[in-house]
């Protein structure tokens, strides 16, 4: 498959490698220029382009940047084939080094990237962290192998999406329209959390919307609080604070 990544950091570096090394064509820009992507990016198969290259030609493009960049790239969008189809990985968090705060609380992030884009997107990836993602993809079958929500209101578009999903080491679970994706946003239990085929489901029920911003800001707050302090967190230590968050 032919795939556009816009944004080059840790999940969308993963992305451009998983899904090279998978065997899709992929190509990958930032804001900063092709010369600034990670040269290992561009080992694994991927090509550095500029923004304005990464929509054309392509069947998906994975939107991969701050959800406050979101509006700024609506002229890009505009280029992008229209039976082509936008993945979204953006997660909300509060203002923080000066971002601008991009949404009211209580509305559905991906359903605002959709406003903001005037096309549908699908929503995948973002309840999965960095460190996770990067290294615990495993083969179809493994008991152990965590899932990744895939939400989405067009079906041709949530079937790329979880094709996608499972290339880059994960199972793919359908959890449903887009208004339902804040049950995989920051603070809800199947968020970031690693969770199994068999658990997700549940993990996804189980979610309260009325509690998300709570949560979300308290695992937040702990994880500047140990940052401050000097001290290294690993993927386990932040899926340890959120299943505790949930429990």
């Amino acid at each position: 498959m032919k795939i556009g990544i816009l944004g080059a950091g840790s999940i969308g570096a993963t992305l451009a490698t998983k899904l090279s090394r998978a065997g899709h064509e992929v190509k990958i820009a930032n804001s900063r220029g092709p010369e600034t992507i990670d040269s290992e990016i561009v080992a694994a198969g991927a090509r550095a382009v500029e923004a304005a290259d990464v929509v054309t030609d392509i069947e998906a493009l994975i939107i991969s940047v701050p959800l406050s960049r979101i509006p700024a790239i609506r002229p890009l969008i505009a280029n992008l084939p229209s039976d082509a189809a936008i993945l979204d990985t953006s997660n909300y968090y509060p203002m923080r080094d000066g971002q601008i705060q991009a949404l009211d609380e209580g509305q559905v992030e991906s359903v605002w990237v959709t406003e903001q884009l005037g096309r549908p997107v699908t929503k995948a990836w973002n309840a999965i962290g960095a460190g996770s993602f990067e290294a615990k993809g495993t083969a179809p079958g493994d008991p152990d192998r965590i899932a990744i929500p895939v939400a989405a209101d067009r079906e041709a578009d949530k079937a790329i999406a979880m094709r996608l999903v499972e290339d880059t080491g994960f199972d793919a679970i359908d959890s449903g329209p887009l208004a339902d994706s804040w049950r995989q946003q920051p603070g809800a239990p199947a968020y970031c959390t690693d969770l199994t085929r068999d658990e997700i489901p549940d993990a996804l029920a189980a979610a309260r919307k009325d509690l998300l911003p709570q949560r979300r800001d308290l695992a937040y707050a702990a994880i500047m609080e140990k940052i401050e302090k000097g001290e290294t967190l690993i993927s386990d230590d932040l899926v340890e604070l959120n299943r505790g968050l949930s429990s």
